[in-house]
């Protein structure tokens, strides 16, 4: 939001002082010139007052929040309204309690709380009190207080129709001091309806639903729990010991509840049966009290908890001396238990015999064992992303501060000592920059202020001055200079923005603030494909941090895919086993290579079904699956299903381009040329934005870049073919450049804590397990080239087949017949002599050749890497390519074990064979009939 900073007048008389002094001779007394006034800036420190406001605010706030443990960061803590409320409580408590008798105090109680309610005035005070604690320790900006207002208000009036029924029923006419000795105004509007058409009996049974009803919705009560929390409160009130509740068999439907449970705590959502043994106001977010003994407790804390026996081992004593606590912990723990179980009987297919069976059988004699737990799938369970409250909220932005203003006076300065026509007209401050506009004169040429880059950085202290000339969309030079004050863009801030709120496709993420501090957010889809580069500690991994973590907040599995590639092996860690992915995180650069050449393979099918089809999108071909507008031809089994959107990352382009750069260039160019219909998009990061790893071909296909802080204009032109990003002062700063733009816009990248990040892995991993692409490493043809060979493949095996077709070995020949130079030639006999595919040389005499024309396809095989390497007569083609290791005289494979959990690495290894697929679909995993 840009704030104008206006000056009253121009300094009139500098350009007519300049023109005299051009025309008078060196030795002429210089003429002063008048000084022109600096703009009107209004400061941005709040007033005495305000700041005398929110001072008490802090102090009443922190003594309610004293009197218990302190919950709220600092930047959560919202006192201005409760200390309001506050202040109302104490009016009324001196109007109403100290000087009830006095006619002034009388006359104001007739027409405000008296006027109102009626005699529920003489308790308000307390009420207002209450409320004004509650709010203190639970703001609304974190919590939801709706529900509490709307019972407390409910509450009041029906209490104050109470009083109008039962003071004498009086009518306005009669006066609102006459009211306030009833029920106020409020209550005569509630009460006197009711009598007209029911009688005061019947209005005084209605009142009292009515009341009842507010203390139900300010307790979150349900009518089918009225009975439970009445025997909850008459066992706290009185002691009385709760109900043994022996540990049950874990059943199908025992742990289905309980992963609703589970999945109802993650939404926020209190439910009833999570906890059944403790009352409401003693359970914690979770469902469940904390208790110290078991926080404390080692093996000697244990003891004393449950009692001997629990020491040396014996359970079933151990439970006989616990108490209902005990009860409750051991009934969690074997639904804890119950859900691992299944877990792991889902993924491996066997059930294990578990400690659930063994605590079932030492719990209590009477209990039965618990059952073995079914491998079968259970249905799908509703996905529900998680609430926007995961993510914490930022510090409220400031629109200027006194640092804007000094810098206004310092820019001013700047223009008055080199005479230039121009003057400060506002600015918009952001959170890491402000931009303020200049505004030229008549006939001063934008020149005139661009030339002094240098001269206002000095005045200002920075030399991260950047200046935009123009500004676009404005007859205005902006200057963008560093605020001594930054702030923190939160994630949590932009996705609750109206902007983010108003996207409503999957693929929005959160991109941070500009500089007029406007929330930006941007579509991946419509990228189509994103370059992020930036050199080291710019904030590179911070912002791809917030890219998957605002595709987690705001898309299901079924909606988005995603392929993580991440040579580093640590910046994507967190995300392992979201549902979203289709295949383990990758970190092995060879394997980067096959994911990315799988994902050129599911271009092809996603296109083959859009021609087939007559689809142009694939939005419109899953819009028509959906609505079922697809026809399939007689006799066809399949069973169409929307394509989610596939999104692939590479962290770190240039570790996969060290590795296997042929490979790795041509399927991001196949990809990046084709990939936009068919719903799959790349994300290329690198810290190293140099043209042998962002190369011409991959540029020319990346529209939209974001550039972080570089080092050179170099790097800056290489990554947005224009400088800008060599004058970014890092820590999230960047220059975003989406597709279509004409200028690169400055924003601040949003941050997101690893805190944030563990949350919503937490939530999603609950809601659903990833289902694993098994062809993802399958559809590239494995090949074992030798390292000797390089990028002469295609040279040797025309040389090889030349040769043995031919059976003459001979330099001068290949020369001849390929077309190569003598060093390139003699090189490729020197290849076929390893192989053992030609003699070794006898001077000027041609090779012998050791191989027949009908050994030919394998040797072509082996140097291929089709085949592993065997015996005959070019037993050592392939000897060089793999270590072997020699055991009684077989060789057998070095497999290397670290992937040995990565399913993609046991198929690319052949440790593993991958099934067909029954389904005709070329993707199968989203779900959706």
């Amino acid at each position: 939001m840009a704030t104008s900073t206006r000056s009253n007048g121009r300094a009139s008389g500098a350009s007519g002082a300049r023109g005299s002094s051009r025309s008078t001779s060196k030795t002429a007394p210089t003429k002063k010139l008048p000084a022109a006034r600096a703009p009107k800036v209004a400061t941005d420190r709040p007033s005495v007052l305000v700041r005398a406001w929110m001072g008490l605010a802090h102090l009443t706030g922190g003594a309610a929040r004293a009197l218990g443990p302190e919950t709220l960061a600092k930047e959560e803590r919202r006192d201005g309204l409760p200390f309001l409320i506050v202040l109302m409580a104490i009016a009324g408590a001196v109007v109403e309690w100290f000087y009830i008798d006095e006619p002034l105090a009388v006359g104001f109680d007739a027409w405000t709380f008296g006027g109102l309610l009626g005699r529920v005035a003489f308790g308000l005070p307390v009420v207002l009190l209450l409320f004004a604690i509650w709010l203190f320790r639970h703001p609304s900006s974190v919590h939801d207080n709706t529900r509490i207002g709307i019972g407390l208000v409910l509450l009041l009036v029906s209490i104050a129709a109470l009083c109008h029924v039962f003071g004498g029923q009086p009518s306005p006419s009669e006066g609102m001091p006459v009211l306030a000795r009833a029920g106020g105004i409020l209550g005569w509007m509630l009460a006197q309806p009711l009598i007209l058409l029911i009688t005061p009996y019947g209005a005084t049974a209605v009142i009292a639903l009515l009341v009842a009803l507010s203390l139900l919705i300010m307790t979150k009560t349900p009518p089918n729990r009225i009975g439970t929390r009445f025997r909850e409160l008459y066992a706290w009130l009185f002691g009385a010991p709760e109900p043994d509740v022996a540990p049950a068999p874990v059943s199908r439907a025992s742990r289905r509840r309980a992963e609703r449970a589970e999945q109802v705590e993650l939404d926020g959502i209190d439910d009833e049966e999570a906890a059944p043994h403790l009352p409401w106001w003693r359970r914690n977010a979770s469902n469940r009290e904390e208790d110290p003994a078991f926080e404390a407790a080692g093996a000697e804390g244990l003891t004393e908890v449950f009692g001997p026996g629990s020491a040396d081992g014996s359970f079933e004593s151990a439970l006989e001396g616990a108490q209902a606590p005990a009860d409750a912990y051991g009934a969690a723990v074997l639904d804890e238990l119950a859900r691992a179980e299944a877990a792991v009987g889902r993924f491996t297919g066997e059930v294990p015999t578990g400690a659930t069976e063994l605590l079932a059988d030492g719990a209590t004699d009477a209990a039965p064992p618990a059952p073995a737990v079914e491998a079968e799938p259970e249905p799908d369970r509703p996905y529900h992303l998680p609430s926007a409250a995961t993510l914490a909220a930022g510090a409220p932005a400031k629109q200027r501060s006194a640092v804007n203003d000094e810098v206004v006076r310092q820019i001013t300065g700047v223009l008055d000592q080199f005479s230039v026509d121009a003057k400060v007209t506002g600015f918009s401050r952001g959170p890491t920059v402000t931009q303020y506009e200049i505004e030229l004169g008549p006939g001063v040429k934008v020149e005139r202020v661009t030339a002094l880059s240098k001269n206002l950085a000095y005045a200002v202290a920075s030399n991260e001055v950047r200046i935009l000339s123009p500004i676009p969309g404005k007859s205005a030079i902006g200057i963008e200079i560093p605020n001594a004050d930054r702030e923190i863009v939160t994630l949590g801030d932009v996705l609750r923005s109206g902007t983010a709120t108003n996207a409503k496709h999957p693929m929005t993420i959160g991109v941070g603030k500009d500089v007029g501090g406007g929330y930006v957010v941007a579509n991946l889809a419509k990228m189509p494909h994103l370059l992020v580069a930036g050199s080291t500690g710019s904030g590179k991994s911070s912002f791809v941090n917030s890219m998957i973590t605002s595709l987690l907040m705001r898309a299901k599995p079924s909606e988005v895919r995603m392929v993580l590639i991440d040579p580093k092996r640590v910046e994507l860690a967190p995300y392992a086993g979201v549902p979203h992915l289709i295949t383990p995180i990758i970190t092995n650069p060879k394997k980067a290579a096959e994911a990315l050449q799988w994902v050129v393979k599911e271009m092809d099918m996603r296109y083959d079904d859009l021609a087939s089809f007559g689809f142009r999108h694939i939005d419109d071909f899953n819009r028509a699956v959906v609505n079922d507008e697809i026809v399939l031809p007689a006799g066809s089994e399949r069973r169409l299903k929307p394509y989610p959107y596939l999104l692939v990352v590479v962290d770190e382009l240039a570790d996969l381009m060290m590795v296997a750069p042929r490979d790795v260039e041509d399927s991001i160019v196949r990809i990046t040329q084709l990939a936009r219909a068919s719903g799959i998009h790349l994300v290329l990061a690198t810290q190293r934005p140099s043209v042998d790893v962002v190369t011409g071909l991959i540029k020319a296909n990346v529209p939209s870049r974001l550039a972080f802080a570089v080092t050179s204009v170099t790097d800056s032109r290489v990554i947005l073919d224009q400088p800008g990003a060599d004058k970014l002062i890092g820590q999230g700063d960047a220059l975003f450049l989406p597709m279509g733009a004409s200028k690169p816009i400055r924003v601040q990248g949003a941050w997101v804590s690893e805190g944030e990040i563990e949350r919503v892995v937490k939530h999603v991993t609950r809601q659903a397990r990833p289902e694993y692409r098994q062809d993802v490493a399958a559809v590239v043809e494995r090949k074992e080239i030798d390292a000797d060979i390089g990028d002469d493949l295609d040279l040797l095996l025309a040389a090889a087949e030349l040769v043995v077709s031919t059976q003459f070995g001979s330099t001068s020949m290949l020369q001849r017949k390929l077309r190569v130079g003598f060093a390139k030639a003699g090189r490729l006999m020197d290849l076929l002599e390893s192989r053992e595919i030609v003699g070794p040389s006898e001077g000027s005499k041609a090779r012998d050749v050791l191989v027949t024309v009908e050994q030919l396809p394998g040797v072509l095989a082996r140097i291929r890497g089709d085949e592993p390497a065997g015996g005959g007569a070019a037993g050592g083609v392939a000897s060089a390519a793999r270590p072997e290791a020699s055991v009684s005289g077989e060789t057998e494979p070095i497999v290397d074990d670290r992937y040995d959990h990565d399913p993609v690495a046991r198929m690319a290894d052949g440790r593993e064979e991958v099934e067909a697929s029954s389904d005709e679909d070329a993707w199968g995993l989203t779900g959706r009939d």
